[in-house]
């Protein structure tokens, strides 16, 4: 079989897969995926596709599976794919497995700021704070407006024993996100009543 051949042949088992999931046939999309891998046991597009729909049916452990034969056969093919087995694994409770998951990605890109959210959840949750501030604080530089950073930061702050540290980020999501600074104010029992500042902590 030739290279142009073998190409048409893989794009149409790609438009079946996405004709499939278009009207909501997932099962059927699934199929062409399993002869896509059949096929061609290391496609990047199929593993991935199969760990992502497996993960939304509640197949953790296929999902899993996917994801790590993905990693194995492209290492440095997308920093998102080992942002995936990260948040999969983390998702599973697999938290000393996530961490070199999340670890990998940031290596390979260290902007994807979702990659340093997920490290730094999987620190909080495997004890070593102080290495989670500089996960979640990394988070905060690339996406500042996003509180989910922040509240975790101000936690780990809180379990350091930090106060002041947490307080001053309270501080700074009233200027963004009340909501979410009234929720720190009530699980921390600090209160910040001064305006916001308006740069960063």
């Amino acid at each position: 079989m030739s290279v142009s051949s073998k190409g048409l042949i893989w794009r149409a088992h790609k438009a079946w897969v996405m004709g499939w999931l278009l009207i909501g046939r997932t099962e059927a999309a699934l199929a062409v995926i399993d002869r896509m891998l059949q096929r061609w046991p290391t496609d990047a597009y199929a593993l991935s596709s199969r760990s992502h729909l497996h993960a939304q049916a509640g197949r953790q452990q296929q999902a899993i599976d996917d994801a790590r034969a993905l990693v194995a056969a492209h290492p440095t093919l997308e920093a998102s794919h080992w942002f995936n087995l990260g948040f999969l694994l983390e998702a599973a409770d697999r938290v000393d497995e996530a961490e070199p998951a999340f670890r990998r990605a940031v290596e390979m890109n260290d902007q994807l700021d979702r990659a340093w959210y997920g490290l730094g959840l999987t620190l909080i949750r495997l004890g070593r704070p102080d290495e989670a501030v500089q996960a979640l604080e990394r988070n905060t530089k690339l996406q500042p407006m996003s509180p989910y950073g922040w509240y975790q930061l101000a936690r780990v702050h809180m379990d350091r024993h930090a106060p002041d540290k947490a307080l001053k980020i309270i501080r700074h999501l009233k200027g963004f996100e009340p909501k979410v600074a009234a929720q720190l104010e009530r699980e921390t029992g600090l209160i910040a009543a001064e305006a916001a500042p308006r740069t960063a902590p």
